[in-house]
């Protein structure tokens, strides 16, 4: 057992380490290549070397349907009964909900606090550029969020990677299965079976990771003056970057106060799905990967399969931060007070109308221009932030990873805990 544990730190430690060589080789390609041919000929490269990130986060999700309908259907069979998955249900959306509204009002504050749209310049913006974005607003409200959580087919649904779709189909599916009992066993030992050799795909797949972190790191690099990005955008990066950084230490912090030592091993045990999430701007790149790795630190696969799936829908904390914080900045751009009344309407909106966005391009941008059109704030303002979003996306992916990991990791602790006081009292 110890030298399968061995082996297994050693492979992660080696494809981190991959990842790592692959970012930094991947920055200085697309320096070089910035620095030295036409613009034209640059954003040609970038597009080409954007593809190896391309096929790489299609692998992935090639495999991230068939492995939530799999492990979380076997996840609610195990459970055993409606109570449990009503219990652990209740735990996992309790914490959803509070980790978010903290990530909001910590994006709420250091805007305020810190400004970093007040005074700006608005004559060099390029405009046209948030047409794309802003086209897409129209589907994001309340309504069409409640008429976007059912599917009506499961097999659109699974078609195109819809989470949230593809986890109401599960749980109904799973309890369902789990009432009918001992008559079901095949049905679900075989997706249990499917299950293990989608997980045996994800070390396939994941041997890609250093290729498509190259290629989406060179690609951006190529096209984008670094410096003048630094010094254009410094102080709405550095205000956000204190602001992302205050909510990995809360998080860190609240995972010490429930996990003790173990939050170390759990740290130690994701840096790999995390430095991948920042590569790819994408956490759904590591769902396959961070199932496997929080199933090696210890949770169970049945809370592992049934907390993931909800947390990728309900508990994205960076995207979260990052939406009052980019609002709230366009809104300081144009010049528009809000007054805190308003602020807090705008947060609890967000924390409607985000659920559910996880597989959607570019999402949180798409909310925020929706929310600045709710509260008559010019939608073109996105413009503003457009030329450093890759960088702040690269920030708030590796938050949701982390953010995933410890509410699964601490939901697991929990219910391992009931079961040991339920065996006590037997």
């Amino acid at each position: 057992m110890s030298s399968t544990n061995t082996q297994d730190k050693s492979i992660t430690s080696n494809l981190t380490t991959q990842i790592l060589i692959a970012m930094v080789l991947g920055a200085i390609l697309g320096i070089v290549i910035h620095n030295t041919i036409s613009v034209e000929a640059a954003l040609s490269f970038s597009n080409k070397i954007k593809i190896l990130a391309t096929v790489f986060i299609r692998l992935v999700q090639m495999i991230i349907a068939p492995l939530v309908f799999t492990t979380l259907v076997v996840g609610i069979a195990k459970l055993g009964n409606v109570s449990a998955v009503g219990r652990i249900g209740g735990k996992a959306l309790g914490w959803f909900f509070t980790a978010s509204f903290i990530s909001l009002l910590l994006g709420m504050f250091f805007v305020n606090l810190l400004k970093p749209g007040v005074g700006l310049n608005l004559s060099n913006v390029d405009l046209t550029s948030a047409s794309e974005v802003a086209a897409k607003t129209q589907s994001i409200s309340f309504e069409n969020f409640i008429e976007h959580i059912v599917p009506k087919s499961i097999f659109e649904a699974l078609a195109t990677n819809e989470i949230l779709q593809i986890v109401v189909f599960s749980i109904f599916f799973g309890l369902a299965a789990a009432s009918i009992g001992d008559y079901v066993k095949p049905v679900v030992t075989a997706l249990d079976k499917m299950s293990h050799i989608i997980l045996k795909m994800v070390n396939y797949v994941m041997n890609f990771a250093p290729i498509g972190v190259f290629g989406a790191i060179a690609g951006v690099f190529a096209v984008r003056d670094f410096q003048e990005l630094a010094i254009t955008y410094f102080k709405f990066f550095g205000s956000f970057l204190i602001g992302i950084s205050s909510l990995w230490i809360v998080l860190i912090l609240v995972g010490y106060i429930f996990l003790k030592s173990r939050m170390t091993v759990l740290l130690k045990r994701i840096v790999s799905p995390l430095i991948i999430a920042f590569g790819t701007t994408s956490s759904e790149a590591v769902f396959p990967k961070l199932t496997e790795e929080l199933e090696r630190f210890g949770v169970k696969d049945k809370i592992v399969s049934f907390m993931l799936p909800l947390g990728y829908s309900f508990n994205l904390d960076g995207s979260m931060m990052y939406m009052t914080f980019a609002s709230i900045f366009i809104a300081q751009a144009y010049g528009i007070d809000l007054d805190l009344g308003t602020q807090m309407t705008m947060l609890l909106v967000l924390m409607l109308t985000s659920k559910g966005i996880a597989g959607v391009p570019r999402a949180s941008l798409v909310v925020v221009a929706a929310t600045c059109g709710m509260f008559d704030i010019p939608i073109e303002g996105i413009a503003l932030i457009l030329p450093i979003d890759h960088f702040c996306d690269m920030f708030r992916s590796a938050t949701n990873v982390l953010g995933n990991a410890l509410a699964t990791s601490v939901v697991g602790q929990w219910e391992e805990n009931n079961e040991i006081e339920i065996d006590s009292l037997e």
